[in-house]
């Protein structure tokens, strides 16, 4: 497959219309989309934000098929996944790597198991070709030493290399990243960041990821759109946002520095409850 002839016009991700709700416990309808439509183009890191509850986690496990829209389309790599039977879809899916905030290991595996646990899932390689492909991966996350450590002896920033290279492993196209800092510190989030962007640059792989987190967006994503109430709000480059004082973005922003700072106000509570 050719990497460059329609990277230009053809979005790798195409989201038309998506329309979501859900029942909630007091049988009120919650629309946590309204028709959202949004491009991802090959090659991008591309952020969704927005306050709890507006509908990022949503949409992000529509791009899967994880939850499936009342209405709208999906596409990914080219395929209208919302059109796919089971098993199509299944097989689609390996286009499409996730890693999720708790990490979602398999705690009685070791790490090598954790990230050979795809592969063997679809089967149709050998247990060589497997083992090179983990030794691989975990090179890539830089936790090549870890192969036979079980997840309880590593952490939270190595927990979260394991399930970006298990993630990796099957080699999608596109890895979906929901959350992937918050159960990390400032120093650890950065740097699995710098290793985010470094998978993207080496694989040429498609980072979408949720965030509430200023960090991230500034470290790592290109393009970014904001949710607000289960619509997008705005769409923008990061780096020209950084240059034009855009009234949407400005306020978005202003609630994440708030934010922030009341996540550092908590946490600097919690610290001084256990000194």
């Amino acid at each position: 497959m050719s990497h460059h002839h329609n990277i230009q016009h053809l979005p790798l991700i195409r989201l038309d219309a998506l329309s979501k709700s859900f029942t909630l416990p007091n049988g009120r309808r919650f629309d946590a989309l309204r028709e959202v439509s949004l491009q991802v183009r090959e090659g991008d890191i591309f952020g969704l934000i927005g306050k709890s509850g507006a509908g990022k986690s949503t949409l992000l496990r529509l791009i899967n098929l994880l939850e499936r829209p009342d209405a709208g389309r999906v596409f990914v790599a080219g395929r209208e996944l919302t059109a796919l039977s089971k098993r199509e879809l299944r097989a689609a899916r390996q286009q499409i790597g996730m890693i999720f905030q708790q990490f979602n290991l398999l705690q009685n595996a070791t790490v090598a198991e954790n990230v050979a646990f795809p592969l063997r899932l679809h089967g149709g390689r050998t247990s060589a070709e497997i083992a090179a492909r983990v030794a691989e991966c975990l090179a890539l996350v830089g936790l090549s030493d870890k192969a036979q450590s079980y997840p309880a002896q590593l952490s939270g920033g190595q927990k979260q290399r394991v399930a970006i290279a298990r993630a990796l492993a099957p080699k999608p196209a596109v890895l979906l990243c929901d959350e992937p800092t918050s159960a990390l510190d400032a120093e650890t989030t950065r740097e699995l960041l710098a290793t985010l962007a470094d998978i993207n640059a080496r694989l040429g792989v498609t980072i979408v990821i949720v965030t509430h987190e200023l960090p991230v967006v500034q470290q790592l994503c290109r393009q970014v759109a904001v949710i607000e109430d289960g619509r997008i709000a705005e769409q923008f480059a990061v780096a020209e946002a950084a240059t034009k004082g855009r009234t949407a973005l400005a306020r978005e922003l202003a609630a994440l520095q708030r934010l922030a700072l009341l996540q550092a106000e908590q946490a600097h509570d919690k610290e001084a409850l256990h000194a």
